[in-house]
């Protein structure tokens, strides 16, 4: 209800701000639920991806120290947001949206690099994916980078790639695993240059206070 009310405030603001966003290949977007997977390039991309794709809801990973304040754990959780320990990883990591994936009708948003501040590619995303039998599906995000640029009218883009399906009998050994970060890192420079061929990602450099 809240993911809902919050859609209808949040994206008339930005396109009264910025113009509506340009979505590329919207055809690509599986049926049933998947797994979306992008560069983390701005705090603002999982909603910017989320709103591009609006009436499929989805799920969110979250650091759990965002849940220590009542009211944002409050809030967090109505938006399908759920805590994990990035310094302390466990089996929930997996666990968790895969359950949700497999019981509800909740897709979910995984930044394969798993920071703004990294470019190597991990392989949470394709095992989520291959436990729960859904497909990835590569997103990039190009445009502000941070709220205040939102006012500059640069006009936000967000492109879908094609599926990317998991053979549930194939092993993610290294060499699997290997070729599936291929793929999407591919697919991420394919749907990059589609957008803007100039275009070049500069990551921030990390602050030693977020580990993340």
């Amino acid at each position: 209800m809240l993911y809902s009310f919050l859609v209808t405030i949040v994206q008339p603001f930005l396109n009264l701000i910025n113009g509506k966003a340009k979505i590329y290949n919207r055809e690509n977007i599986p049926d049933g639920n998947y797994i979306i997977v992008a560069p983390h390039r701005t705090w603002m991309d999982p909603v910017l991806i989320a709103l591009a794709i609006y009436p499929k809801k989805f799920s969110f990973m979250a650091k759990k120290e965002l849940f220590k304040n009542p009211l944002a754990s409050f809030f967090l959780k109505k938006l399908n947001a759920f805590p994990v320990d990035r310094k302390h990883p466990g089996p929930s990591v997996i666990k968790k949206p895969v359950q949700i994936l497999r019981k509800t009708d909740l897709s979910t948003i995984i930044f394969p690099s798993g920071s703004r501040y990294s470019s190597k590619l991990k392989g949470g995303a394709t095992l989520i994916a291959k436990l729960a039998n859904v497909p990835l599906v590569p997103v990039v995000y190009q445009g502000p980078l941070k709220f205040n640029e939102l006012f500059s009218r640069h006009p936000r883009h967000i492109a879908f790639g094609r599926p990317i399906y998991i053979d549930r009998k194939n092993k993610l050994n290294d060499e699997e695993q290997a070729k599936l970060e291929k793929q999407m890192q591919d697919s991420f420079d394919q749907l990059d240059q589609q957008i803007n061929p100039n275009y070049k990602y500069i990551m921030p450099p990390k602050p030693k206070d977020d580990d993340f």
